[in-house]
């Protein structure tokens, strides 16, 4: 079992920045890759950003490449989200969520472990 904490949510401005971390605690972290999602209200819940166990690659949805940055510190069990340039359409409750495999999916159902999710919201 993998338990997953998000923390670093709030309010943040058009063209400002946030970052998000997400803390693992549980079994070994290093065994997981790791996805960022989202869900905005009335919306269904989408891939953001993934990374695999190591680090070494990264997968970006096409609305958030080049703005958003996921990286990892296995030492410290931590996987961060930093959202730069942010616009209101980023406004969701971002979760994160690992799956026991190498490289991470954009495919919800193959994640086994969720957080509880952060609320991020931007004002314009």
């Amino acid at each position: 079992q993998v338990q997953l904490v998000e923390s670093g949510g709030g309010l943040g401005q058009t063209g400002g920045s946030l970052r998000l971390s997400c803390v693992a605690s549980g079994r070994s972290f290093s065994n997981n890759a790791v996805g960022w999602f989202r869900q905005a209200p009335g919306k269904e819940r989408e891939f953001v950003a993934g990374i695999s166990r190591s680090g070494g690659t990264t997968q970006y949805a096409d609305s958030v490449k080049g703005r958003f940055t996921i990286s990892r510190d296995n030492a410290r069990n931590t996987v961060y989200l930093q959202m730069s340039s942010l616009k209101p359409e980023d406004t969701a409750v971002y979760y994160c969520a690992a799956r026991e495999r190498t490289y991470p999916t954009e495919r919800l159902n193959e994640y086994a472990y969720w957080g509880q999710g952060t609320q991020v919201t931007v004002s314009s």
